[in-house]
């Protein structure tokens, strides 16, 4: 007969209404490995833009990866530097929200003002190219007087707008992968985040 890895322990209730604290323990044993490996899942569907192009000069991944050197090449801190490798995660999940995904994955882990600007950054990035498509490009205006509006201007001028050179020389997605690891796993505000140490 063949040897059967044991399986891993579950929960046993059909409701939630039926759990029992032996039930969440199980469950809470679960979650601080899984939610320590987000990092490597979120650098798992980074890869997922390698040759999406979307008529662009450079694929995705390539987009992601010139802003985040030109950012780390200017002197930001890796927290920025994530976040403008990550800016544009959301590309393949969310065509019409791009930003608001990027922004809900790094929520947990970034301080408010790089949250706004990622979050944001499509709305700035519209600045450069929204005219030509019958839109305002001043729409970022509506953000004008926020605290965050030139930290975020800044971000789409130096870092985003000028990120699809196809000769630029980029440093590859390993050299970011200790960043990446490193802030996913230190969540700075999450109702989970008692579960993972505890």
């Amino acid at each position: 007969m063949p040897d059967h890895a044991e399986s891993p322990a579950r929960a046993t209730f059909r409701a939630m209404t039926e759990g029992t604290q032996e039930d969440w323990m199980v469950i809470a044993s679960h979650f601080g490995p899984f939610a320590m490996e987000g990092g490597k899942r979120v650098l798992d569907h980074l890869r997922i833009l390698d040759g999406d192009y979307g008529g662009f000069p450079v694929d995705r991944l390539e987009h992601s990866l010139q802003t985040a050197t030109r950012a780390y090449k200017d002197g930001r801190d890796e927290e920025y530097v994530v976040c403008a490798l990550l800016h544009d995660i959301g590309d393949t999940l969310g065509a019409f929200n791009h930003p608001d995904i990027a922004a809900a994955i790094l929520k947990p882990f970034v301080s408010e003002q790089n949250h706004w600007m990622v979050e944001k950054h499509g709305v700035f990035q519209g600045y450069y190219f929204f005219h030509y498509l019958g839109m305002d490009r001043d729409m970022r205006d509506n953000f004008r007087d926020h605290p965050h509006f030139q930290y975020t201007a800044e971000f789409c001028e130096k870092y985003d707008q000028t990120a699809f050179d196809p000769d630029y020389e980029s440093m590859p997605l390993e050299a970011f992968e200790p960043m990446v690891m490193k802030l996913f796993a230190a969540p700075k505000n999450s109702v989970y985040g008692p579960a993972i140490t505890e």
